[in-house]
């Protein structure tokens, strides 16, 4: 006889198997969410939008929901026993974090100095905005990922997207402050008006709450709640991310596949390739100047180089409704983050590789 399934019907995975796939080949995942937004951008486009809930003070907004979502999952796999191992060696926490905070201030200005250079009539201040939204944003969780992946340092990495995190509502606003005076024409007032008003309450309430929250749940609920919470919520973390990257595409790609514009797709792909590799190369070297080892070094340069690009995309949503092209270079900005991350990795491995284990006969 054949054994029968436990309620899955034959030739389907189960939902464990399909994320653990989704997770292997999450670039390629990444890849089909960006072409169904291209093809498809007639439901992304309808969850742009707000939504009535019947409470005229309250509305749905489904880009917000979904990064709440998936920032909550990430709080809720934080690993608070590692954390610990960084009271006794904060330094590379510190130096990760001020590199965070500086290194776009370095590098923004000179790409926006040569953007004037540019035949664009507002001087290229589309890209600019574009580009500073992104860096202003906290360490993507994303960097957690792969920091295990290429052998880094854990606790450093999953340290530096905490405290990033829970600094944004000081660091987003200035930083848009500062600088707000590269933009030229409306996007300087625009983005100024978001460093004022929506940059605090944004990174409040859709970044610091779910991630707080999440963390909060891991240390007060019982083993048996926080099991089954786990098993709710980090499941349904990953598809939401896919889905907040397909709402977000949804309202540049599919515009721009009807009206190409490819002189507007090389300058977001020449800007955002520009500003992460100069955050990836200054990281790296400023992580050899403080001579950090191979393991915190790594994921001091991830954390210079990896933002939370999804955040940066609902807060545009949000502030910037009326110009949804300038999603285009923060598009290209989280797939090049992924792929110079990937780099570290192999050259952490390369490096470093890891420890032949020799067995023991018994």
């Amino acid at each position: 006889m054949c054994p029968q399934s436990s309620g899955n019907p034959a030739g389907f995975p189960s939902v464990p198997r399909l994320l653990t796939l989704l997770r292997r080949h999450l670039g390629r995942a990444v890849a089909v969410t960006y072409v169904a937004a291209a093809v498809l951008p007639g439901p992304g486009l309808w969850l742009r939008h707000p939504h009535a809930t019947g409470i005229p003070e309250l509305s749905l907004r489904t880009p917000q929901l979904l990064l709440a979502l998936v920032l909550f999952g990430a709080g809720l796999q934080v690993p608070l026993r590692e954390l610990r191992l960084l009271v006794r060696r904060p330094a590379a926490l510190l130096a990760g974090l001020a590199l965070h905070i500086l290194v776009p201030l370095l590098i923004v200005p000179g790409v926006a100095l040569a953007l004037r250079l540019s035949p664009d009539h507002d001087g290229g201040s589309g890209m600019i905005a574009a580009m500073i939204l992104v860096v202003a944003m906290p360490v993507a969780a994303g960097a957690t990922v792969w920091t295990a992946k290429g052998d880094g340092d854990q606790p450093t990495a999953v340290g530096l997207v905490l405290a990033s995190t829970l600094v944004s509502p000081l660091t987003v606003p200035l930083t848009l402050a500062v600088l707000c005076p590269l933009l030229q024409g409306d996007y300087a007032g625009r983005l100024a008006v978001a460093a004022h008003s929506a940059g605090n309450a944004f990174a409040l309430t859709s970044v610091v709450l779910p991630c707080a929250a999440g963390i909060l749940c891991r240390l007060v609920l019982p083993r048996r709640a926080l099991s089954r919470l786990l098993g709710v919520a980090v499941p349904a973390a990953l598809p939401g991310s896919l889905l907040l990257t397909y709402v977000n595409a949804s309202g540049v790609l599919g515009p721009f596949l009807r009206h190409p514009r490819p002189v507007l797709l090389l300058a977001a792909l020449a800007v955002a390739a520009t500003v992460c590799g100069l955050s990836f190369t200054l990281g790296r070297v400023a992580a050899r100047a403080l001579r950090l080892d191979a393991r915190a070094g790594a994921s001091v340069t991830l954390a210079c180089g990896m933002n939370n690009s999804s955040a940066s995309a609902v807060l545009i949503t949000t502030t910037l409704p009326d110009r949804p092209h300038i999603l285009l270079p923060v598009l290209a900005y989280g797939l090049l983050q992924k792929v110079a991350a990937g780099r570290v990795v192999r050259i952490g491995q390369e490096t470093n590789p890891a420890p032949v284990r020799v067995r023991q006969a018994k």
